[in-house]
């Protein structure tokens, strides 16, 4: 079963385990290697896998967004085929009348269009990253709660990117809980940061 990680639970899932890691000093290695870490952890996974732990971390995410008040529009990110997949879960809270938001690169910068309908979509020019052609979004104070991607998770909530600094030049700007998704072996015991990350609020895996 799903379990959500946050710095304020005592209930926390532990890090995966597995030789390779014990091997390796975790504390010690830099990002480039960290990645490479967890984009080999996932090759001994099949899709069949992947897509079951993706399942299972919809619906604990659906159970916390149902909990949470007054919460009406939720910024999302359409996954790329290594990441937690969401694809279901835009097309649920959107039927469950959620505003939902997508990102867009433009430049080196996110912008956030409304999810209206998979006839409203289109592959990005950059990344070939499902992207929306909805009504852009610029009032982020309205958004109730973020759902975020990483590479790598710690249980306080420290987040690994890609390394292109999207969402890094993006989260100053959001005042809503910020959620990532993991699946069990992208959460680490702990993961290098730079003084202007920052954290998720809580980080669900299974």
């Amino acid at each position: 079963m799903c379990s959500i990680s946050t710095a304020m639970t005592s209930r926390l899932k532990k890090p995966y385990n597995s030789s390779r890691q014990n091997k390796r000093n975790l504390p010690s290695m830099t990002k480039k290697e960290i990645r490479e870490l967890i984009r080999g952890r996932k090759k001994q996974h099949t899709i069949d896998q992947l897509l079951s732990y993706s399942q299972q971390i919809k619906c604990i995410l659906l159970e916390r967004i149902a909990k949470e008040e007054n919460c009406h529009t939720l910024l999302l990110y359409h996954s790329l085929p290594d990441e937690v997949c969401t694809h279901d879960l835009i097309h649920t809270l959107y039927a469950q009348g959620y505003t939902v938001l997508l990102p867009t690169v433009v430049g080196n910068e996110l912008a956030l269009h409304v999810y209206e309908g998979e006839d409203a979509m289109n592959t990005g020019a950059s990344f070939g990253i499902q992207e929306s052609n909805g009504t852009l979004f610029t009032d982020l104070d309205r958004i109730d709660l973020a759902v975020i991607p990483g590479m790598a998770f710690t249980q306080q909530g420290d987040r690994l990117g890609r390394g292109k600094g999207f969402y890094d030049r993006l989260l100053p700007h959001l005042h809503c809980p910020l959620i990532g998704l993991a699946f069990p072996f992208q959460l680490l015991p702990s993961i290098p940061t730079e003084p202007h990350d920052i954290r998720m609020n809580e980080v669900i895996t299974c």
